[in-house]
């Protein structure tokens, strides 16, 4: 058996350079796209040196923070629906834990990213190293550790040829559909520079087919009786039909058969808002048209969702026989669902070859109809009303900038108040024009977000839109689009607080407490110009007076060059009407009457919604 002499760091890299997918339409572009790393002394000598060597093959890029470069990562990968793939390496310590965040998010998304986090010498010498935890009942425990739960697989590397059976195994994860997510190969930084004598054959070229399993023949057959014995039936698209690359076996299936579809916050622009049979968001923070029809049908076909509680309104939104469509079998026994473990795309077309003209009742999709046209009658009035002296909404901001961007454009946005208005709100005329990380609602996430989306779509136009408490957490990345030379237009929405949390801090009963900026412990609140913060970062900035200043801005930034951000206030208060119900525990014991009045209302309302 041919040899080569490699350092673990060296062979690492080599490997990574020969993954290959094999695409739908032949291609078979490299697996992965790029690395992000930022170098500490546990990672900078050992996969710092091999990162050099391979930059020709795989481009490293710098980010600010780890958290933002994971999560970048994360935005890319989902942005080019799980078929490439992004890599994050750190030093040990801290830089290690902030990767733990987006490691989160991308475990609850079902997203691949490799982490390649540096950890302790193996060889215990150097005991404790720099930025080493210490258990003192446990030798072998390192900060590292903490990916373990938050990882789809994980290895700790204590020897350079451990990588010959750990790698491919990390590739499973990465490219199979039910297994999808975060890979963390864990180095310990002196392995990382020790070389062995590997096999060439682990450097050959390999291509990883995105594999697609068809249904069950039991489970076809038996999803299939449930749709035909259905008069109302209803298509909740979720992610799972991006990533299928579904969305044209989703319109013909919904057109053939007359079946209503609304969306979930991840299945949102599966379908162009404008088509006749999308009936909008679904859920907690959807509208009503779609909520009641999911409420009042009689078959609910799930497709690629893992219908969480805000899709299912904690599990008390769907009040029929839920056909679970989806590529994990975890999946198919959530809500005592019928199950039917496909592929969406393979899923749907086989269910359509053998529906035999099958057709919805006319009767719910004019019922349906109806319920859309006064949707859009109670939106108008919400958006309509801004004008130039008010300060907006949330929703009347969504809308403006909705208005001003490009056809082709894709939002970005994660945490807070945006993603109910964004999900209720945002039209997409394309396709796959609505980004947003709320499996994990992770604050923080969407301007790094927006980074990976535009190197996984430069072709498109990326917006941005964040709230002024995400921009806070996390802005350096302003500065790496402002580096890579990337055309994207961040919308700072600033309510001068956490107003999402707020609202619901006062629906529970709560003071109004340590959420808006006025409601903490302070001393004079500090005067924040977020247009100055991003310009010295490098970006255009501007702050917007108003609603037709804002239409003005945003449009002027999709023709120009580099990063441009838009800054407008908008009050913390409103929220637009639609979402079901969700259950948030309330105290039982409190010295506010408030509080009290709100338990006892929560208690009624679990009865009544759950039935029990």
């Amino acid at each position: 058996m041919k040899t080569i002499r490699l350092t673990a760091a060296q062979s690492l890299l080599r490997f990574l350079t020969q993954q290959f997918v094999r695409l739908d339409d032949g291609a078979e572009p490299p697996l992965f796209a790029g690395v992000w790393a930022i170098f500490g002394h546990g990672n900078v000598a050992g996969i710092g040196e091999a990162l050099f060597q391979a930059r020709d093959q795989l481009p490293t890029y710098r980010g600010h923070n780890e958290q933002g470069m994971a999560h970048a990562a994360i935005a890319f990968a989902k942005a080019r629906r799980r078929q490439q793939v992004m890599v994050a390496t750190s030093s040990i310590g801290p830089g290690a834990t902030n990767m733990v965040t987006a490691a989160a998010s991308a475990h609850v998304n079902r997203i691949p990213v490799l982490l390649i986090p540096g950890d302790v010498f193996a060889s215990g010498l150097p005991d404790p190293v720099l930025q080493q935890i210490e258990d003192f009942s446990d030798g072998s425990v390192t900060v590292n550790d903490v990916f373990r739960p938050v990882s789809r697989y994980f290895h700790r590397i204590t020897r350079p040829e451990q990588l010959i059976q750990a790698l491919p195994k990390a590739m499973v994860v990465l490219t199979d559909p039910a297994l999808c997510g975060p890979a963390t190969i864990s180095i310990c930084q002196d392995v990382q520079c020790q070389a062995f004598n590997y096999p060439e054959a682990l450097f050959e070229k390999r291509i990883w087919a995105l594999r697609r399993q068809s249904p069950d023949r039991y489970e076809l057959a038996q999803t299939l009786a449930a749709i035909k014995a259905a008069r109302k039936p209803v298509i909740v698209a979720g992610g799972g039909v991006r990533y299928s690359r579904a969305e044209a076996e989703l319109q013909v299936f919904a057109m053939t058969h007359q079946i209503p579809v609304i969306e979930t916050q991840a299945g949102k622009s599966s379908l162009p808002a404008e088509h006749p049979l999308n009936f909008g968001a679904v859920g907690v923070t959807g509208v009503a048209c779609a909520n009641t029809l999911a409420r009042e049908a009689d078959l609910v076909l799930a497709v690629g969702t893992r219908l969480q509680d805000f899709i299912s309104g904690s599990n008390s939104l769907f009040k029929c026989q839920v056909v679970q469509l989806n590529v994990q079998p975890m999946d198919t026994a959530k809500y005592r669902a019928m199950p039917c473990v496909a592929d969406a795309k393979l899923g749907l077309q086989s269910l359509a070859e053998n529906l035999d003209g099958y057709r919805a009742s006319a009767d719910w999709l004019a019922h349906a109809n109806q319920l859309r046209s006064e949707w859009i009658g109670i939106q108008q009035n919400l958006v309509s009303a801004a004008n130039d002296t008010s300060i907006p909404s949330d929703a009347q901001v969504v809308a403006a900038v909705n208005q001003s961007v490009a056809d082709n454009a894709v939002v970005v946005a994660a945490a807070g108040s945006l993603p109910a208005e964004l999900h209720k709100h945002w039209n997409s005329v394309a396709v796959g024009g609505y980004h947003l990380e709320y499996g994990y609602s992770c604050m923080g996430y969407e301007i790094a977000a927006g980074v990976g989306v535009k190197l996984a779509e430069p072709e498109r136009d990326v917006v941005v839109m964040v709230g002024d408490g995400s921009y806070l957490m996390m802005n350096s990345d302003v500065a790496t689009a402002v580096s890579l030379g990337l055309q994207i237009t961040i919308v700072i929405l600033d309510n001068r607080g956490y107003s999402s949390i707020n609202r619901l801090q006062m629906a529970t009963g709560g003071a109004n407490f340590n959420n808006l900026l006025c409601d903490t412990h302070n001393k004079g609140l500090a005067e924040i110009d977020f247009a100055a913060h991003a310009a010295a970062m490098g970006a255009h900035a501007e702050k917007a007076a108003n609603i037709g200043a804002l239409k003005a801005a945003v449009s002027a930034a999709s023709k120009r060059a580099g990063v441009s951000v838009v800054v407008i206030d908008t009050d913390p208060l409103p929220a637009s009407p639609g979402g079901c119900w969700w259950e948030v525990e309330v105290p039982e014991v409190s010295v506010r009457n408030e509080v009290l009045e709100k338990h006892k209302s929560a208690v009624v309302s679990r009865q009544q919604e759950r039935g029990y």
